[in-house]
């Protein structure tokens, strides 16, 4: 099944010259991670200590998309402008999961969506990033494959918090979705566990 993050390269190409206005101010790709995730964890953990606001949850569509941006421009500044760092490295998967987690958060508030299934992504996906980043400690690559990436699981919780924002109350089918999406990232983490170990293979074969 194909991931949303295929599409990384054509939007990077759109990036490209804001990247290199970011670079020409000064701006480095570790400051890009920490403010993304700083903007994530503000907006999750708010959304979830506050009142619920159907307006409120409006901003979770349009944060999932420029954060999006953000994680490809801290990518690009380190990859095109010499900014790659030990640091940086673990800014990256770090703030990644810690994004993740808060701005899911909220939607175990929100019915007739389940608190332990929305418990359940959130764990899954730290543990799938946790899969892929451990690539290169046995020898592969950094492994992105999916169903359900990151790019994949912020377009899902993106179009739910649109409709929340659109929508007094969420339709009754709408509480399989979380177990769905903890199927999909459990069936992710054993795909990039199987990939990673078949390029090792590949590898000594070739």
């Amino acid at each position: 099944m194909p991931s949303i993050y295929e599409l990384k390269p054509r939007f990077q190409s759109l990036l490209r010259p804001l990247v290199q206005k970011l670079h020409a101010s000064g701006a480095t790709a570790n400051e890009v991670t920490v403010a993304a995730c700083v903007v994530s964890m503000a907006l999750g953990l708010g959304l979830f200590f506050a009142p619920i606001s159907r307006t409120a949850f409006a901003w979770i569509p349009l944060w999932m998309f420029l954060r999006m941006a953000f994680n490809a421009i801290d990518g690009m500044l380190a990859r095109e402008h010499g900014q790659q760092s030990p640091l940086g490295a673990f800014l990256n998967e770090l703030t990644d999961v810690a994004a993740d987690a808060a701005l899911f958060l909220p939607f175990a508030r929100v019915a007739p969506l389940d608190p332990f299934w929305v418990g359940a992504v959130i764990v899954l996906a730290g543990l799938s990033e946790f899969a892929g980043a451990l690539g290169p400690s046995v020898g592969a690559s950094r492994r992105y494959d999916g169903p359900l990436g990151k790019s994949d699981r912020a377009f899902l919780f993106g179009a739910l918090g649109l409709a929340v924002a659109c929508t007094e109350t969420l339709p009754a089918w709408t509480a399989l979705l979380m177990p769905l999406a903890a199927a999909l990232t459990a069936w992710t983490i054993v795909n990039r566990v199987r990939r990673a170990l078949a390029e090792i293979e590949g590898r000594k074969k070739a």
